[in-house]
This record gives structure tokens, C-alpha cells and sequence, in this order.
């Protein structure tokens, strides 16, 4: 298996410097395909809009047009989110009006989801939208392979995610449910997806024909969810990863990570026995009056079928 993954990373592990922009855009022309960006946004006031600025500066206009559609769904937010992406250039789109008729669960995996409904383009490329510092690499690199090699389907960034704001936090300590969570049971379970760098990271492009018939966790086990799939869809050598540099974001507190973790592992569990399923709940303790008191939630257990299976989205397809 190991000899499996490093032929794999020879051969499908690539950096963002491999592919120059002129490349690009070249092979976009040749194959005439079309580039959708989707920004899945909860309260993201302070870093959605420059995101949506760099994409449509240097990726929807200039000389490397890559993108054809930038679209910022947003998942309920209750501060500016929605108008500072709408100033800066985005479409934006509400997450219940799309798709009114099945009413909207909390997560992340149900925005992604509902966003096939709202864009139309043959590759999709995600980007998380708390991304601070944020360069074109991240969708120029991810969205290359899709471009360039007819074969691959399926593209994850890879990265440094220092956990502080200097890079004498660790570079790579900012993936703590990837290194604690979710790279063991890939390599206990999926052993070919062991080359991953970051499995867990939200920035990922894929072909619209492959995203479609993939059912989505609506949750935080999203990524890992779809990136099981498409390799038991696809196969290994039609996945691969490209090193965009350095990542910054928001960190969440240890309590947020350990309810991420359950869902991460939840959807893994899902994959490994669907007949024998466990308690979906996750109890934590924070000190109160009393001293330490419970506090349970709800582990995210839902997933929405593959969307070429919905009624709305076959109809669009025939118009």
C-alpha cells in the first residue's frame, strides 16, 4: 500500500507553479469548460469580501479569465456577510431560497449541497470564506489539474496552516481534528487516501458530473465524506492535490473542534457499517456555579442524496 501512495503522490501532487496562468487559460479555451466558485459563508464580514475582490480582479477579469461564476451562498448569517459580498462583486444566494420546497439543515455540507442548484459551471471549486490573506493561488491551483488532465476529477489544495499569527506557531498546527481525528482513520480504513495533506481542508475543485452523484453530509464531515466517495466513485488516480502555499484563518476553541471531530467521525462511521450505526450525540463539560456541567449536542447525521437525483435539478438540466 505504501509503494501505492507514492507512486500516487509522484504522479498526482502537483504545486500551483506547475501550471502558469497563460497554461491555464489556454486549456480552458481548448476544452471550453466552465468555472464556478462557491463561497459558503456563515458571518464572514471581516474576510468574504476581499476574497470575492482578488477572484474577480485576477480571475474573472484581466488577461487570466479562469472563473465564470463567483456565488457566495450564505448559510443564515446575522451580521454584514451578505452586503459585503454583494458590494464587492459576488452573486449572492440565500441558502432557504434555494430549494424551498425541503427545508434547510444547519452545516456546512448543506450549503455546499444546495449550491450545485445555483451554479452551473463543469467544475466547481470551493473556498471557505474565513480565509484571511487570500491569493488566487487557491483556486488558480486546485482548478488546474481539472483543466489540464482529462483524467482527474477530484482536486484538493494542500498547505501550511500555521495555528498562530507568526510562523513561529507551527506551520503545520493549525489541522488539529486532521491530525488527531481524521488522518488515523484514513489510514486505518482508507489507506489509499493517505497522501492527502490536508483531507479535512475546505478548499477543494471537482467535476460537476462526479459532485452530482455524490450524496453530501450536511455537516462538518463533508470533506471527508466526499473525498471517500470519490475515490470509491473514481478511483485513486483520478484525485489529486496542489500545494497553494500557506493557509490563515479563524480558529476555533477546543470545545467547536471536538463537535466537528464527532461529525467527522460520525460520517466516517457511516461509510465503514451503515448497518451498525452509533449514538449520534456528543457530551462536554464546561465549569459552571456547580462545577463542571454537561453539555450535549446533536452529532450531524443527515446527508442529502446525490443531486442528480432531485427532481428541480433534473428539470434544470433538460432546460
Amino acid at each position: 500500500m505504501l509503494e501505492e501512495v507514492e507512486s500516487w503522490l509522484s504522479r498526482r501532487s502537483w504545486s500551483v507553479a506547475d501550471r502558469p496562468p497563460h497554461q491555464l487559460v489556454a486549456a480552458k479555451r481548448a476544452s471550453g469548460s466552465t468555472v464556478s466558485v462557491v463561497l459558503p459563508a456563515l458571518d464572514e464580514q471581516e474576510t468574504v469580501g476581499q476574497i470575492v475582490s482578488v477572484i474577480r480582479t485576477e480571475l474573472m477579469a484581466g488577461p487570466t479569465p479562469l472563473v465564470d461564476e463567483l456565488v457566495v451562498v450564505d448559510s443564515g448569517s446575522t451580521d454584514r456577510t451578505a452586503e459585503v459580498a454583494g458590494a464587492a462583486g459576488a452573486r449572492v444566494e440565500h441558502r432557504d431560497a434555494i430549494l424551498p420546497r425541503l427545508p434547510a439543515l444547519p452545516g456546512k455540507g448543506e450549503v455546499l449541497w444546495r449550491s450545485l442548484l445555483v451554479t452551473r459551471g463543469d467544475v466547481v471549486c470551493f473556498v471557505d470564506a474565513d480565509l484571511r490573506e487570500f491569493s488566487a493561488d487557491f483556486v488558480r491551483g486546485i482548478v488546474g489539474p481539472l483543466l489540464t488532465e482529462p483524467d482527474v476529477h477530484f482536486v484538493k489544495a494542500m498547505y501550511d496552516r500555521p495555528f498562530g499569527g507568526s510562523p513561529a506557531a507551527g506551520a503545520g498546527q493549525g489541522g488539529r481534528v486532521t491530525e488527531l481525528l481524521a488522518r488515523p482513520v484514513l489510514n486505518m480504513h482508507w489507506p489509499r487516501l493517505a497522501g492527502f495533506v490536508q483531507p479535512l481542508g475546505g478548499e477543494y475543485a471537482a467535476r460537476r458530473s462526479l459532485l452530482e452523484r455524490l450524496p453530501f453530509p450536511v455537516g462538518y464531515g463533508v470533506e471527508l465524506g466526499l473525498l471517500v466517495d470519490a475515490l470509491h466513485s473514481v478511483g485513486l488516480d483520478a484525485l489529486a492535490q496542489v500545494d497553494v502555499g500557506v493557509r490563515r484563518h479563524r480558529h476555533q476553541d477546543g470545545q467547536a473542534l471536538g463537535r466537528m471531530a464527532a461529525a467527522v467521525y460520525r460520517t466516517a462511521q457511516l461509510r465503514l457499517a451503515r448497518d451498525h450505526l452509533l449514538w449520534p450525540e456528543l457530551t462536554q463539560f464546561e465549569r459552571g456555579a456547580r462545577g463542571f456541567e454537561p453539555r450535549t449536542y446533536p452529532v450531524d447525521t443527515e446527508e442529502r442524496p446525490p443531486m442528480a437525483s432531485v427532481a428541480e435539478y433534473a428539470a434544470r438540466r433538460v432546460a
